[in-house]
C-alpha cells in the first residue's frame, strides 16, 4: 500500500487544549507508534483552540484497515479516552506531500 498521510485538525473544548495535548502526547502517541503509524508533527493555535497534527502510515493495509485497528484493539480501550469529552470538532483530511 502507498503511504497515506491525513491532515487532522481539531477544535478544542474551552479550556482543555493543554490536557487534550498531554492526553494525547500520553496514550495516543504510543498506541499509534507502536501500530506503525508516523507522527508527522503536531501544533497548537490557541487563537483559535485547535489541534493540529499530521499522522502517517505506510503499511501492508490500507490507512483506514490500520485505524480500525487502533481503535478496536484493547489497549485503545483501556485509556478510557472519549475524544468527545475533548473536541467539539474534527477536520480529517488526506494530503500528500510535495516538498
Amino acid at each position: 500500500m502507498p503511504k497515506t498521510t491525513q491532515l487532522r485538525t481539531y477544535t478544542v473544548r474551552d479550556g482543555l487544549i493543554d490536557e487534550w495535548v498531554e492526553r494525547w502526547r500520553s496514550d495516543i502517541v504510543p498506541l499509534r507508534l507502536k501500530l506503525g503509524f508516523e507522527i508527522g508533527g503536531a501544533w497548537v493555535d490557541r487563537e483559535r483552540n485547535q489541534f493540529v497534527w499530521l499522522i502517517s502510515y505506510d503499511g501492508p493495509e490500507t490507512f483506514e484497515e490500520r485505524n480500525a485497528l487502533y481503535w478496536a484493539s484493547p489497549e485503545r480501550e483501556a485509556m478510557g479516552l472519549d475524544p468527545d469529552d475533548y473536541l467539539v470538532h474534527t477536520d480529517d483530511r488526506t494530503v500528500e506531500q510535495r516538498y
